[in-house]
């Protein structure tokens, strides 16, 4: 299994597609166990199979949102 940070902490996760392909799901860690990690993002709640995971780490929270120019 991948090493992660406990539930709650920013992560992204690198895991393969049915199609070979590899992806990204960035945001909170939900929960993880021995089959499935859940991750809740921009594109909402994402269960990934272990078995289908490249890459995972922790990452800082994300920047502070710019002043908008007038």
């Amino acid at each position: 299994m991948v090493r992660l940070p406990a539930p709650g902490h920013r992560v992204v996760v690198r895991y393969l597609l049915p199609t070979g392909q590899a992806t990204d799901a960035l945001g909170e860690l939900l929960s993880a166990d021995e089959t499935t990690v859940v991750v809740d993002g921009k594109r909402g709640i994402e269960r990934i199979e272990v078995a289908d995971i490249v890459a995972a780490k922790e990452v800082p929270p994300p920047p502070a949102p710019r002043p908008r120019a007038r």
